[in-house]
């Protein structure tokens, strides 16, 4: 079974707490994984499969941790060949248009790359869910298999 290399994009903490729920709840499981909050490239590349769980910040934008992870990885498009991916990203509905834009951009970038999304993106609404690893949590459960290689 392979590794799952989990990028928190946390503005606030929320995200990086949901990451580190979904950690415990993989290594109750026996499934290895790391949560990068601070990544860059070389964790990208070297990920044998990928789980963003990201907020958004302004007008729909990466948060400030992910902002030069993500300029990296658009201005060096390290290819993915297939490699598993899945995106959970943490918003609230009242802001428009921006609504999960950060969760967007990164499902978007993914599938450019060439990875094999293995679910839609998933969407938590802060307006309809005051603990996000509650729905986080259950949803990476039922996708585990397919991010295994």
């Amino acid at each position: 079974m392979s590794s799952i290399s989990i990028f928190a994009g946390s503005v606030y903490g929320n995200a990086q707490h949901v990451s580190e729920e979904v950690q415990n709840m993989l290594s109750d499981k026996g499934i290895q994984s790391e949560v990068f909050s601070d990544p860059d490239e070389s964790d990208f590349i070297a990920a044998e499969s990928i789980l963003v769980i990201t907020s958004t910040t302004g007008q729909g934008d990466v948060p400030p941790n992910l902002e030069l992870f993500y300029s990296d990885l658009r201005d060096n498009f390290p290819l993915m060949n297939g490699k598993p991916f899945a995106v959970a990203a943490l918003g609230d509905s009242s802001y428009g248009d921006s609504y999960c834009g950060g969760g967007r951009q990164f499902y978007d970038l993914m599938l450019e790359l060439q990875g094999k999304s293995v679910a839609d993106m998933f969407e938590v609404d802060a307006i309809e869910t005051l603990s996000a690893e509650d729905e986080v949590v259950p949803w990476v459960e039922s996708i585990v298999s397919e991010l295994q290689v």
